[in-house]
């Protein structure tokens, strides 16, 4: 059972929502060992791992968002609530988000789903038959989203299943959001986009002739990047391409593990009619839920000296009962 979501005082509009949540809440969580694992196509990826009770716990592996890490707050609070349920916790780096520059011209995307199932490959094969579960914020989310609708039933069967918040389901829609008038909203794209600049900047040095660095250092928005960089690096054929083919949206429809998705109506970044409420509404296996308020992975209840995290809670919740006793049962509901 979902408990319904109130905000905290002083915390309803969303933007007070997003920037408290990503900002300035505390960032408790489990102890973690930092693990690399080398990949085939020779790059790497670093995960941070966090023991659960027995070896044999079940472990949830976690996606964080667009320019984010496994120290993001959202990742370390759901860790920990995970850890709490007896679960252990593989919390994904996606390439050069590490705290390293990755070793390949390519990084990652909103679609790129191949490393998350080499994660999951890897951890199944450490431990055959343990229960495994997957979660992920925003680009996390539509990265956990997809995955779970392109293999549908060919998934092992020790993924029980999954979890998103604040999924970006219609990427176009989103970027046209995203790169929309508003002096927020250019605080928004410029915190990415800064970034984003910077690891083109290195990346055209490490690979002279392959990027055209002065546009990329010129690009402002979303729309510049994803045609500068994300697509012709990622073997789209634009950035209209990337936007289509990855969009988890169009994946809901072949989700056939439970799955929750949290959203809220009033997120500066996800369009309220983005999301797949008929896609949802027609799968048992779906259940998507959508709040009034909450903004982007934030979610705060409680009070701003003593907040809780919503979100975190309800995710933790559900995957722990997939993984224990009786599971939970799949619905699908409307917002």
């Amino acid at each position: 059972m979902i408990t319904p979501f109130t905000p905290a005082p002083l915390l309803g509009h969303p933007d007070a929502q997003t920037v408290f949540a990503n900002l300035w809440r505390p960032r408790p969580g489990p102890p973690v060992v930092r693990v690399r694992w080398e990949l085939e196509d020779g790059d790497f990826l670093d995960l941070d791992r966090a023991e659960g009770p027995t070896p044999e716990a079940p472990v949830a592996v976690l996606c964080h968002g667009l320019e984010g890490s496994s120290e993001a707050p959202y990742l370390r609070g759901l860790s920990r609530a995970l850890v709490a349920r007896g679960l252990a916790v593989a919390a994904l780096n996606f390439r050069t988000c590490g705290g390293e520059p990755n070793r390949l011209l390519r990084s990652y995307h909103s679609g790129e789903t191949g490393d998350l199932g080499e994660v999951v490959r890897r951890l199944l094969a450490e431990r055959p038959g343990r229960p495994l579960v997957v979660a992920g914020f925003s680009l996390g989310g539509n990265v956990v989203t997809k995955w779970l609708g392109e293999h549908g039933d060919a998934l092992p069967p020790e993924v029980r299943g999954g979890a998103a918040v604040s999924v970006p389901f219609d990427l176009a829609a989103c970027q046209r959001r995203i790169d929309g008038p508003g002096r927020l909203m250019w605080v928004y794209r410029e915190r990415f986009m800064g970034r984003l600049r910077r690891k083109a900047a290195w990346k055209a040095r490490r690979f002279p002739g392959r990027l055209d660095a002065a546009a990329l250092a010129r690009a402002t928005t979303f729309a510049e990047y994803d045609q500068l960089m994300t697509a012709p690096v990622h073997g789209f054929a634009s950035r209209d391409d990337y936007y289509a083919r990855c969009s988890a949206g169009r994946f809901v429809a072949g989700i056939r593990r439970p799955y929750l998705a949290l959203a809220a109506d009033d997120d500066p970044m996800v369009p309220a009619d983005s999301l797949p409420v008929a896609a949802a509404g027609s799968n048992p296996a779906v259940r998507l839920v959508v709040t009034a308020r909450g903004g982007h992975t934030a979610f705060v209840d409680g009070t701003p000296l003593r907040p809780g995290f919503w979100a975190e809670r309800a995710v933790a919740d559900f995957l722990a009962g997939l993984v224990g006793p009786g599971g939970v049962p799949a619905t699908s509901t409307r917002p």
